[in-house]
């Protein structure tokens, strides 16, 4: 796993590497029972404060993303394939509000839009 840490980045820095090791979990990069680094491990090759990292980790436990076990450390949490499907559905409905936005802004029919999405889809899952 590979964080990046954007300074040009709007987000705060605990925000950039929650999303990063969420979006880790939610694509199967990281699977249930893998070890995170440890809060201090992080916060040194990061170069950031332990207390931003540890705020990360604290996050990601609220989301049942991750369990803590005091000294064993990190892990990403057994949570089922259900929990794990719901939040990734979850961040497809808030791209598709985005798109639905935008249409709009662009003055696009709902028709013209699922259009444009069937066309998409038909050339992405062509070989």
């Amino acid at each position: 796993m590979k964080i990046i840490i954007s300074n040009a980045s709007s987000d705060p820095i605990y925000m950039q590497i929650m999303n990063q090791i969420r979006q880790s979990i939610l694509s199967g990069e990281l699977r249930a029972g893998d070890s995170l680094p440890s809060i201090r491990q992080l916060a040194k090759d990061l170069q950031i404060s332990v207390i931003t990292t540890k705020r990360v980790y604290e996050e990601l436990e609220k989301e049942k993303l991750i369990d803590s076990v005091v000294g064993k450390g990190s892990f990403v949490s057994g949570a089922n394939k259900d929990f794990i499907r719901e939040q990734r559905m979850k961040q497809l409905e808030e791209k598709m509000l985005d798109i639905i936005r935008e249409s709009k802004e662009l003055s696009m029919s709902q028709q013209d839009v699922i259009d444009h999405m069937k066309l998409l889809f038909e050339e992405e899952h062509t070989p």
